[in-house]
């Protein structure tokens, strides 16, 4: 009784999907044309930088620095081969460093709220400005940022930035604002813990206080002094954050009163919606096409919900994507904060993950698009690496890059949704040292100066043509490069519908299925109709079948009832292999399973004509 129960719970979310989705046509028609985007993440100060000294809080001098101009034409070209449509940019704002720039003019910032050498692109030291590790002429770092966004464009790649909008560094003030702007907290009145027109939140009558485990390997010229003290950027409102906190950053204040019931203020206009807007526009009319948002749920939706359409008269066809870790909130930051596309991290990613290390269930994939991303699951942007997580290479994650290709699959194919990578990801690489402030984690650091060798093998002497990967990480990039390329020039991916076969299958139903570690499902137009069927275990091959109800065929306008039999021809076969297709058409009834062998850790695709 509870199979059947499930069964019919499964049968019926299938068809509520359908109804919201025809629904939700009217909702998202302010979207771009298709959202199948493949966005690159390219941390800049990394990507091109070829010194291989790799010193434990090196400086810039030692460990080197990737910049704009290194990123050339060759390298965007070849990231348009492989299948890319966006590159965002990580780390281009100026952020507070232990580099000094004073002689530029750039007041140097203390070391003692600094994290690593290099510092945080995530603690924004002027919003008006670039990074100046990032120009081989410092005088000249905006014409070297605008010369990348034009090459990117000229090769056919739209540009993505961070905005950053909860919080700044501790040492923010802007230099290269336009003439008329105000900073943040320029205007504050500091005798209040709260009002509704200052950009910060103070702690009244209290100095800050570093956190005590503080060491860095720059010795500060002079304490670090600020009072009264602001709060925190992680909603920290002590003058006394820790450690673990984010506390080289203060929280901005967007006109909710956190200390007294999260009470809102948002009329009038608070002052820092006004001054996110000035510095949103001004990045979009330098041709900047879209915007990464940091922790964007830790600002109010309401102010979302007016910032991007006023954006979107400079570009209507700009992109706001939020990072976003509460699926109880994605509905509000959709429809009511006017966000194009959601990161799909508690949800998917997570699910995948499980998969990969060797422990997941990928029944769990069906309850994700059940249960979050539903109706608007083409609004999903699907990765498996980015700076805030582990490398999947690395011993934290799943210890090899081949682990994840049924999962690649899934998180380019299972909807219509955009696709991102991580810079790396698709050659293996893999941390195995600490490289600065974060320590050693399997992470890429974000904090540091670094090279990182499994990348450099492909840049090559800023070639860009692979010329000292190895035969595995050849193999390794060409397998993401055929997966992108699938994911893009096949109408069922890009633009088709969607239908969940575990249910069917599971449990048994079908001899040696394996719901556990087998994910099948179906992508379909009129014009083409796609089984997809992935085996993530990692160990075991199995000889099993794939059954496709009388249900899925009606969707796909096929009459189980009609002619006996339909061709089927394998499109697509990746193992860790690179497994040839498969050329041979065979005749099956559409009342029968469709029996095939799956190997460990592979995917196959059948095409239904």
């Amino acid at each position: 009784m509870n199979k059947l129960i499930a069964i019919a719970f499964l049968v019926l979310s299938h068809f509520a999907l359908a109804q919201k989705t025809k629904k939700m046509t009217k909702e998202n028609s302010n979207l771009p044309k298709s959202d199948k985007l493949v966005v690159y993440q390219i941390y800049t100060r990394l990507f091109g930088n070829l010194k291989t000294t790799n010193k434990f809080y090196g400086s810039i001098e030692e460990n080197g620095c990737g910049k704009f101009n290194d990123i050339n034409d060759k390298a965007l070209s070849e990231l348009k081969k492989f299948g890319v449509s966006h590159v965002w940019f990580t780390g281009v704002i100026e952020h507070a460093t232990m580099t000094d720039y004073s002689n530029y003019g750039i007041p140097q910032d203390n070391p003692l709220v600094v994290k690593g050498i290099a510092g945080s692109p995530y603690a924004i030291k002027d919003y008006y400005d670039v990074d100046p590790d990032l120009a081989v002429d410092v005088k000249n770092r905006m014409k070297e940022f605008e010369a990348l966004v034009k090459r990117s464009h000229n090769n056919g790649l739209k540009v993505l930035i961070d905005c950053v909008p909860n919080h700044v560094a501790r040492s923010y003030h802007s230099d290269q604002k336009p003439k008329g702007v105000k900073d943040f907290g320029e205007n504050d009145d500091k005798t209040k813990s709260f009002d509704a027109n200052n950009n910060f939140y103070y702690i009244k009558d209290q100095m800050f206080v570093v956190p005590g485990e503080v060491n860095p390997p720059i010795v500060p010229k002079e304490n670090y002094t600020e009072i009264p003290a602001k709060a925190t950027g992680n909603d920290v409102f002590s003058a006394k954050p820790s450690i673990n906190d984010w506390f080289e950053t203060i929280k901005l204040n967007y006109g909710v009163d956190y200390l007294n019931n999260r009470k809102q203020h948002f009329e009038p206009i608070p002052s820092t919606w006004l001054k996110m807007r000035d510095i949103l526009t001004y990045w979009a009319k330098k041709g900047v096409d879209g915007f990464r948002c940091d922790m964007a749920e830790m600002v109010p939706f309401e102010f979302w919900g007016w910032v991007i359409p006023e954006i979107k008269k400079v570009n209507p066809e700009i992109i706001f994507i939020a990072e976003i870790y509460n699926p109880q909130t994605y509905r509000q930051y959709l429809f009511q904060g006017k966000f194009d596309y959601l990161y799909d991290k508690v949800g998917l990613y997570d699910a995948l993950r499980r998969l990969m290390e060797g422990h997941g269930n990928a029944n769990d994939i069906t309850k994700v698009w059940q249960n979050e991303s539903g109706d608007f699951s083409n609004r999903m942007l699907r990765f498996l690496e980015n700076h805030d997580e582990q490398r999947i290479a690395s011993k934290y994650f799943a210890n090899d890059p081949f682990r994840a290709i049924p999962a690649m699959v899934v998180s380019s194919a299972l909807h219509t949704g955009p696709v991102m990578l991580y810079f790396g990801q698709e050659v293996g690489v893999k941390p195995t040292m600490a490289e600065g402030f974060s320590g050693e984690d399997g992470r890429t650091t974000m904090f540091d100066y670094w090279g990182v060798p499994e990348f450099q093998n492909w840049v090559n002497n800023h070639q860009y043509d692979g010329g000292r990967l190895s035969e595995q990480q050849k193999s390794l990039r060409k397998i993401y490069a055929d997966i992108l390329k699938f994911a893009s020039e096949n109408e069922a991916v890009s633009q088709g519908k969607f239908y969940d076969l575990q249910y069917v299958n599971s449990n048994g139903q079908t001899v040696n299925y394996n719901d556990q570690k087998i994910f099948s499902y179906l992508r379909f137009t009129d014009k083409q109709k796609l089984l997809f069927i992935c085996n993530f275990d990692l160990e075991k091959s199995y000889s099993t079948g794939v059954f496709i109800p009388q249900g899925a065929w009606e969707m796909m306008k096929i009459n189980p009832n009609g002619p006996v039999s339909y061709s089927l021809k394998e499109v697509f076969s990746k193992d860790r292999n690179s497994t040839e297709i498969n050329q041979q058409t065979k005749s099956i009834s559409t009342k029968e399973a469709i029996r095939l062998t799956l190997e460990p850790n592979s995917v196959t695709i059948l095409e239904i004509r």
